[in-house]
């Protein structure tokens, strides 16, 4: 399918540069299978779920994945930035470098606290592995497992979004602001920002109506904000990101859809695993790998029933996949609706929920 079929025009101020506060307080989209919309607030959300529905949230923790340091060669230095994209052993990362010309295989790069290196907990330092064509890095840190992971938190900074950094840099609040609570497993670069709107008192009172809440894991990568550059829909090649849904987890979804409940994924990451882990009949079996599943109109949904999310960019893949979900013509017509209506957009904005069209 050409990409300018999922485009629209979206006034800047329309962005969020911030959560709602309180978080319940954003605004909600119900967009029904077939009817109206209906104008609600996140705090409406348990009046959607029926007794008997299987509610999916994704655990995945936001790593504090920008980091800058120097490469110094001879008396040449050169300040390095560095977006964490995926985790490949307990060491090495695939990262984003920039400016990757600046560096050679081999070449260590020193991040975090530069001034004085025997302050040893300001210091992560690493090796350039290898290199790709578009600043992809292979860096492999001189510490590993939970040691690294400690390192990245005292010297790392939040991966906001461009559309916000673009705005405004990252504060101390966004630490907490670009977490869900249901962060619990390590790995991700972006937020599943359709978490974002839920507390501890909305997570009670969905279950108080009925519905069973189950957690499965999708680290985002960075390429969640990555634009679709090709003109037609089949010439694009997804990022793969690490999932995992436990046999546990995939034996009570299984049971929610032999007794005739529904299973809700909160966010399209929640969604992308669960759809990765169908089997044609629409059974969910256990799953633990890379996916790189890119959901487009025409696809046939096997798990989900349906989809609480924000609103997406234009051209992005998220916004073709609810359209695969509710429909092209019917989805866009949505988004005209919430901009007309004044809801705020993207990863800290409004949501959306979504009935899948049988």
């Amino acid at each position: 399918m050409r990409v300018d079929l999922f485009d629209y025009t979206l006034p800047p101020e329309r962005i969020a540069l911030a959560p709602a506060s309180p978080r319940e307080s954003g605004r909600l989209l119900h967009v029904p299978a077939v009817g109206p919309f209906v104008d609600l607030t996140v705090a409406d959300l348990p009046r959607l779920i029926r007794p008997g529905d299987a509610v999916v949230v994704n655990d995945t923790r936001v790593i504090p994945a920008r980091l800058y340091g120097r490469r110094v060669r001879g008396e040449a230095v050169a300040r390095i930035e560095a977006m964490l994209l995926k985790r490949l052993d307990a060491s090495r990362w695939l990262a984003l470098a920039r400016p990757a010309k600046k560096l050679k295989i081999g070449e260590r790069v020193a991040f975090g606290e530069t001034s004085d290196r025997a302050c040893l907990l300001g210091a992560l330092d690493a090796t350039v592995e290898a290199k790709g064509e578009a600043g992809e890095t292979v860096l492999a840190f001189d510490f590993s497992g939970p040691a690294l992971d400690e390192a990245l938190e005292r010297v790392g900074r939040v991966p906001l979004p461009p559309y916000i950094e673009a705005r405004r840099p990252a504060g101390p609040a966004d630490r907490a602001d670009y977490q869900t609570i249901f962060a619990d497993e390590p790995g991700a670069v972006a937020a599943p920002t359709a978490g974002l709107h839920f507390t501890s008192a909305l997570r009670e009172r969905i279950v108080k109506a009925g519905a069973t809440l189950h957690r499965v894991t999708l680290h985002v990568g960075g390429g969640t904000f990555l634009p679709v550059k090709s003109d037609d829909t089949a010439d694009h090649r997804m990022h793969a990101e690490w999932g995992r849904l436990d046999a546990a987890t995939a034996r009570a979804l299984n049971a929610t859809r032999a007794s005739g409940g529904r299973i809700l994924a909160i966010g399209t990451t929640s969604l992308r695993l669960l759809e990765s882990a169908a089997e044609a009949d629409g059974g969910l079996r256990p799953f633990a790998g890379d996916t790189d599943i890119f959901i487009t109109p025409g696809y046939r949904f096997r798990a989900v029933d349906a989809l609480f999310t924000n609103f997406h960019l234009p051209r992005s893949t998220l916004l073709m996949l609810v359209c695969a979900f509710s429909g092209r013509e019917r989805m866009l017509a949505a988004y005209d609706h919430a901009i007309e209506s004044g809801y705020r957009f993207y990863s800290y904005g409004d949501a959306t929920f979504l009935e899948r069209r049988s």
